[in-house]
């Protein structure tokens, strides 16, 4: 029998099919001046992250896993030459391109490629010198003349985990907090309306949302509790509209907890707080308080309730998920050096592959040994550069289908 096209029910249910980016020509565009604006601390070698990337990709295929790439989905949902037109030019307007003649230009560059090649080069962004005949036509070109994109790389892309969120049986487009990563979610849009296998997927939040949320901040730790963290980038309101439709009957969910954690880069979303390893094991950074406030959602004769908690995350996560012990593993274990260096190299944000069995990068050895000592399998792979973009193994994996625990 064939799996549904999304069915997410947990952060540790066996793994069937999930969802990736390969890092392709957007990291040869990243430019040291520029790198703030991107959202990048260093500029990856793409050459070996793809090498690690690919490392990746087969440890999930041999532990069972139906590995689909970014890019293939998108090509396979504009088969429609009005829907590929549409795209392109939605694409270049979200861009910032402006003027009729320069997007004409533009979209016809990208349209006598072939679809994969398309997408490829619009993730990969447009310089300057790649477009003839590129020249200063009104007040903005002059202004920025020194700025060598004429579309800006989507480097980010390869964090598969926070554009769009499976939840459920459907997903949450998002609003992204960023400017940089807003066009991230125009290929989920197109996904989830036009690939023939997703596009009857329940779309639960809408990318054109006011508030921003990533999916980084959503953690499914049951198929009763969903986790939202309330971070520099999911804001309140966007939690409590989705909470509206994740506890509705029809999608089944009984609780959101929204966890209000620090609003700082070293705690960018709630995968980077904590991030489950097994039925009763979570990971954790080290640096989180020992009383969280958290914020239970739930629905009660069709109006959204809020209940306001302050206890340690053992608690919470003993309470809420009925559970009669908690294991946290601190990221570092107990060294403040060691958990600092870690930390900055996602110590904590692992992925899970089944209940007990982790992938976590190689280089946070002594994380790594905490977890094998707790009772968790660790299956490492290579990461020297894929880390330079500062997300783990959780961030770079977006689940589609996971089994019952």
């Amino acid at each position: 029998m064939a799996h549904p096209a999304i069915d997410i029910k947990s952060e540790i249910g066996p793994l069937k099919r999930v969802l990736l980016h390969r890092p392709g020509g957007e990291l040869e565009n990243l430019m040291p001046e520029y790198l703030e604006r991107l959202l990048f601390d260093d500029i990856p070698y793409l050459k070996i992250a793809q090498e690690e990337h690919d490392a990746f990709c087969q440890l999930l295929r041999e532990n069972g896993a139906e590995v689909v790439y970014l890019t293939d989905l998108v090509s396979e949902s504009l088969t429609d030459e009005q829907v590929k037109e549409q795209f392109v030019l939605e694409y270049i307007r979200e861009a910032g391109v402006r003027g009729e003649k320069r997007t004409a230009m533009i979209a016809q560059r990208f349209l006598s490629m072939s679809t994969h090649n398309m997408v490829s080069a619009m993730m990969a962004g447009l310089r300057k010198s790649q477009v003839r005949g590129y020249g200063r036509k009104n007040l903005t070109d002059y202004l920025a003349d020194d700025y060598p994109f004429v579309l800006d790389p989507i480097p980010n892309l390869y964090f598969t985990r926070d554009p769009f969120a499976a939840v459920g049986n459907g997903v949450t487009i998002h609003h992204m907090h960023t400017v940089t990563r807003r066009r991230e979610t125009l290929f989920a849009q197109y996904i989830f309306t036009h690939h023939p296998q997703y596009k009857d997927t329940p779309v639960y939040y809408d990318r054109n949302a006011e508030s921003s949320i990533e999916g980084g901040d959503l953690l499914v730790l049951s198929p009763q509790v969903v986790a939202i963290g309330i971070s520099q980038r999911t804001q309140p309101w966007a939690i409590e509209q989705l909470a509206k439709r994740l506890l509705s009957p029809e999608v089944g969910f009984s609780q959101v907890l929204a966890f209000d954690i620090p609003k700082n880069r070293a705690f960018m979303h709630l995968d980077t707080v904590f991030t489950m390893v097994d039925v009763d094991k979570f990971t954790m950074h080290p640096g989180i308080s020992s009383h969280l406030r958290l914020f239970v959602l739930e629905l009660e004769d069709g109006h959204l309730t809020i209940t306001e908690e302050e206890e340690s995350l053992e608690n919470i996560l003993k309470e809420h998920l009925n559970l009669d012990a908690v294991t946290l593993i601190k990221c570092g274990g107990g060294s403040v050096i060691d958990a600092a260096r870690e930390q900055w190299n996602d110590g904590s944000n692992t992925f899970c592959l089944s209940p007990g069995r982790v992938v976590a990068y190689s280089r946070n050895h002594v994380t790594n040994r905490v977890m094998e000592d707790a009772g968790i399998e660790v299956l490492t792979i290579p990461s020297s550069e894929l880390s330079r973009g500062r997300g783990g193994p959780r961030c770079m994996t977006m689940p589609l289908v996971r089994g019952a625990i």
